[in-house]
Order: structure tokens, then sequence, then C-alpha cells
């Protein structure tokens, strides 16, 4: 038995983590603040649904961490996969009109959260038996490069690059590989909007081209699929006419 915890999982990419992870036989421990969303990714993967366990999580909190890893292990004994995908953004506001408690907000989910997932399950896949797993982190495209006032959120991108490079490098020891997949516009119901603009880095506002999400999901499937002896470290996946090559 395969078993695959994804955070975030109530929506978008995660929902298509979540579903696609389960599709390939994996056991599916779906985290995410909101128990409904939850529930209803469970409902929506068909023959499937068995392996979903739905866990209301705040990723923020590190007792709430703690009693979702603690869940995992005792109904399936054991954890092979992580998709650290839970992050939000922040008000689209110029960076000196930040408001302290929108930054440490973004920090605490997209970075924090993020690092309390990566220690417990380090700590549960290095005693498991056989040991060691894999840690997907979504960094996005704004890992490498910004929008306009993105601060938050590109900060803590950025950060996660370092986490995924940290955790790769102290993983070896276990058995645990790590790698960071960057996804650009995939269609969601978070990105819906860039359909109908955008801003862009010269101050005009843009129509973006999108992708399917479901191609996000066969990516996350491959990186899991490999033997733990062999690592995706970094890959992008974005739509092909988006403003990346080249933006700014």
């Amino acid at each position: 038995m395969k078993v695959a915890m994804v955070t975030g999982g109530g929506s978008g990419v995660g929902r298509c983590a979540a579903l696609s992870l389960a599709e390939d036989g994996y056991s599916v421990v779906v985290a995410g603040r909101r128990a409904a969303p939850l529930e209803e990714v469970k409902q929506s993967a068909g023959a499937a649904a068995e392996r979903i366990l739905p866990v209301p999580t705040d990723i923020g909190d590190p007792e709430a961490v703690r009693a979702l890893f603690a869940t995992t292990k005792e109904r399936f004994g054991r954890l092979d996969v992580l998709f650290n995908n839970a992050g939000i953004g922040g008000p689209p506001v110029p960076l000196e009109d930040i408001p302290y408690e929108d930054w440490m907000a973004v920090v605490a989910v997209n970075l924090t959260g993020m690092f309390l997932c990566t220690q417990e399950a380090f700590r549960m896949m290095k005693a498991q038996s056989p040991r060691g797993g894999r840690i997907i982190n979504n960094g996005s495209v704004s890992a490498d490069r910004p929008r306009p006032n993105s601060a938050p959120y590109t900060s803590t991108k950025h950060a996660v690059t370092g986490l995924t490079k940290a955790t790769a490098l102290d993983g070896r020891k276990y058995d645990i590989a790590c790698g960071q997949l960057d996804i650009g516009n995939a269609l969601t119901e978070m990105t819906e909007r860039m359909g109908e603009g955008v801003p862009q880095a010269d101050g005009t506002t843009a129509p973006e081209p999108t992708m399917d999400v479901r191609d996000v999901g066969r990516a996350i499937v491959y990186m899991a699929s490999l033997p733990l002896d062999a690592n995706v470290q970094f890959m992008t996946v974005m739509a092909t006419k988006m403003p990346f090559i080249g933006r700014g």
C-alpha cells in the first residue's frame, strides 16, 4: 500500500493532486482548513473514494500538524509521499502598504506550515519500515520571479526553494527525497480571473493563457512514482504562452 498526504487539498491544485494520486492507487490523506471541501474531494473520487481520508487541519498550528500526522500513522501506519501544497496569497497592494498582519499570515501558511509538515514527515519517514519517502513542495513560478505587488507571496515562494534544497540535503541519510514543482497558470478557481486580465510588470493589465490543472496532477504522479534513488529536484509545469520567460 502506498500512502500520500496532500495539504491544501480541498480545492485547486491540491484537489487535483489528491484525486490523481488516488486514481494511481495511493491511499490519500487530504488536509485543509474546511471539512466540507475535503468531503467533496472524497465524494468526487468515485471508486477511489474509499482510499481518501479527509482531515481538517490548520497547517500553521504545530499541534494541528502533529495531530494530522498522528492520524495518518494510526490509520495507515506509514507515509510515502507528502505534497506540501497549502498556500495563500496576500492582497495585491504596493509593498509599502502591506500590513504586518497580512505579511505574517502568508508566512505562517506558505513557509512555516510547510516547514512544520516537512518536520513531521521526517520524523515519520525515518522511523518507518521500509525507511524513507518523498516530499514534493509546491513552489510556483513565483519562486523564480515575481508578479507586481506580491512581496509576501513571492518572498515565501523563494524561501520554499531554500527549504526544498535543505530538505533534499538533510533527507539523504534517511532515504527521504525532496523535489519542487513550480506551477504556472494552472486553471483553477483561483486563476479564472487571468482570462479577464491581470497586472503586468509594465503597469498594464492583460489576459494570460492558462493550462489544464490535470497536467499538474500528472506531473505530481510522475514525481511520486520514482524510486527513492532517483529524484526530480525541480520541475516547472506552465501554460506554454504565459508571460514567464521574459517576464518583467
